[in-house]
This record gives structure tokens, C-alpha cells and sequence, in this order.
């Protein structure tokens, strides 16, 4: 007959493997609910569909905007429009721009600006980044990058005002990061644009169909 000291610490025993075998699930289920809260937005071009993240938990003023100018149409056949390129770091290098191009009839009032420091979304590769001029200023258009660029997050103890600042971003490309990396490669006007934006303007700008909520990644085709 099993003494009642050996039968107290089986039953320890079992309950310190029962307690390990759970602990993964339970902090994978941690790490799930504190995943920050996004909304998916199929951009179907002529090139094809980029799918991004928007950020509505962590940029909620700049997410906010974006949303509103994606449920109300205002991006629905504007373009793709510019292309600009590095020939540093790994390649290809820059960033793409789309938007309303403040079309009178498409463009909203600005959004306060949301710095990097304060939403912790930083510009990496496939980050969504409002278009501005003065911080405040971002209307409906914005870029989406190529590789890294911490130049573009905020810097709070910079002696410039830009730089300490920065840009606002507010998502990422989950999918389609090979129809960015088309829009980029395609051709530039040397003639186009102004100021040192002159010649990163699209010869043929990529038509943007439409924007939309989805649920998930959309399947290739749809």
C-alpha cells in the first residue's frame, strides 16, 4: 500500500507538469492580446494589390484619416504618382507616393501630427508614412517605403524642427511588397516635378483602382 507521503508528492509531481504544459499556451494567448490593433486595406492597382496594416491602435489620429479617405472613395482612382530612389543601402532603395495630390474635391482637412516617439511605428521596410509639408499638414497622401529609413522617425532631442518632429507613419505592407517594388522601377520623367522632386515623378502613374476594408489577406485574383 502506497504510504500517504509518497501519494502527496506524486500528486505534486503532477501538478508541477500538468502547470508546465499549460504555460506555453497561456503566454502564447498573452501575446496574442497584446498584439497592437490594425485594420487591413486591400490598394488594388493596375499593378496589382498591395495589402497594408493600419495601425488603429497605436496611430489612431493618422489610422483615423486614412480609414475615413478609404470608406468614403477619395483614394478610388487616384494614382501612384512618384518614385523616389536611393542608390544607397540595400536595393532598391526610396519610397513610392500616392494620394489625393490635394484635389479640392478628394482632400480633407489635416490631421494633427502623430511622431514616431509617441506611436512607436517606425519607418522600416513596406511603412506607411504620411505625406506633409509643416507637421500637421497631411492631407490624403502618403508613401510607402523601400528599406529602412530611420531618418524619418522622430528625433525629440534634435535642434531642427523637422527632424525632431519627423514623419508621421501609420502601417504596413503585409502583402504585395513585389507590386511596390514594380511601381517603383517604372519609368520617371526627367521633366517632371519641382524642386528636388524634379525627375521622381512617374512618366505613366500607376492608377489606383480602388481601396477597401478586408478581413484578411486577399487570395491572388480576387
Amino acid at each position: 500500500m502506497v504510504g500517504y507521503g509518497v501519494y502527496k508528492q506524486v500528486i505534486m509531481v503532477l501538478s508541477l507538469l500538468a502547470a508546465s504544459a499549460l504555460a506555453p499556451v497561456l503566454t502564447h494567448a498573452q501575446e496574442v492580446d497584446t498584439e497592437p490593433k490594425t485594420q487591413l486595406v486591400a490598394i488594388e492597382t493596375t499593378m496589382g494589390t498591395i495589402t497594408a496594416a493600419i495601425e488603429t491602435e497605436r496611430a489612431p489620429i493618422t489610422a483615423k484619416n486614412f480609414l475615413r479617405y478609404v470608406d468614403e472613395r477619395r483614394f478610388d482612382s487616384t494614382v501612384f504618382y512618384r518614385a523616389m530612389r536611393l542608390d544607397w543601402g540595400d536595393q532598391p532603395n526610396g519610397l513610392v507616393q500616392a494620394g489625393t495630390q490635394y484635389d479640392p474635391k478628394r482632400v480633407l482637412k489635416p490631421i494633427a501630427h502623430e511622431p514616431t516617439n509617441v506611436t512607436g511605428v517606425k519607418h522600416l521596410r513596406g511603412t506607411l508614412s504620411m505625406a506633409r509639408f509643416a507637421p500637421g499638414s497631411a492631407t490624403g497622401d502618403f508613401s510607402i517605403l523601400l528599406q529602412d529609413q530611420p531618418s524619418m522617425d522622430a528625433d525629440p532631442n534634435s535642434d531642427d524642427p523637422e527632424t525632431r518632429a519627423g514623419f508621421a507613419a501609420f502601417g504596413h505592407v503585409v502583402a504585395g511588397m513585389d507590386v511596390v517594388e514594380s511601381i517603383h522601377a517604372a519609368p520617371t520623367d526627367p521633366n517632371k516635378g519641382e524642386g528636388w522632386m524634379k525627375g521622381q515623378m512617374l512618366a505613366k502613374p500607376v492608377k489606383i483602382i480602388r481601396m477597401k476594408r478586408v478581413a484578411a489577406v486577399p487570395e491572388a485574383g480576387e
